[in-house]
């Protein structure tokens, strides 16, 4: 990856996301790295677009590379620009999205925003799939995920426009621009991918294999 390219990925430090980009996580078992994951992110209660209840930690984020972005349905420009840039990157992915990775398009603005809202935004930006997820809720459970995600704002208009690319397994996470390019996110997913492939090896072998 070149320097400039390097550049739009951004480190994401708030809480249990600390670390540099391409940092080791420390010596712990897998069975401790993903009690420390559920305690920091929780398994509070969102709903996806097809009106069915899922718990943040477990059902979102636990084994699975994820890409999480922020949209609001009557958001004017940005956030259609930044899914459909991501509608590329799922293009770019090929067989890998969906069965190594997912999408959780988060709404920063669930007061507005019903799963059929969401199912209707996803579908207009041909953003549908399976293991793509719009999310909304309880307005205090998506505060209190996207805070512990580092980025909570109380302006809609003003939320953020970066995304986040993480793999709790390998507690590895990073915040990308949303002017970089399809292929170096999809070239990221995919370096995170390869790394969850061989820390779920890893964690099959026991300690006898490692």
């Amino acid at each position: 990856m070149s320097a400039s390219h390097k550049v739009v990925l951004l480190v994401l430090v708030s809480g249990f996301l600390v670390g540099t980009a391409h940092a080791q996580p420390a010596k712990v078992s897998p069975a401790e790295r993903e009690a420390k994951a559920r305690e920091y992110f929780t398994d509070t209660k969102l709903k996806t677009q097809a009106d069915r209840s899922v718990r943040f930690y477990s059902d979102l984020l636990k084994d699975k590379v994820v890409l999480i972005s922020f949209v609001f349905t009557q958001c004017g420009d940005a956030c259609p620009l930044i899914t459909a840039k991501l509608v590329q990157v799922k293009r770019e992915l090929g067989e890998a999205f969906g069965r190594d990775l997912r999408f959780i398009s988060i709404s920063v603005d669930p007061q507005h925003d019903r799963p059929q809202d969401l199912a209707k935004f996803a579908r207009k930006l041909d953003a549908v799939h399976p293991q793509w997820l719009f999310v909304t809720g309880e307005p205090a459970n998506v505060e209190h995920v996207v805070k512990k995600l580092g980025l909570w704002t109380p302006d809609v208009e003003s939320h953020t426009t970066a995304m986040i690319v993480g793999s709790p397994r390998q507690a590895r996470w990073k915040k990308v621009r949303p002017d970089a390019p399809a292929k170096i996110i999809a070239e990221e997913l995919r370096h995170l991918v390869a790394g969850e492939i061989e820390a779920r090896k890893l964690a099959q072998a026991g300690p006898a294999g490692r």
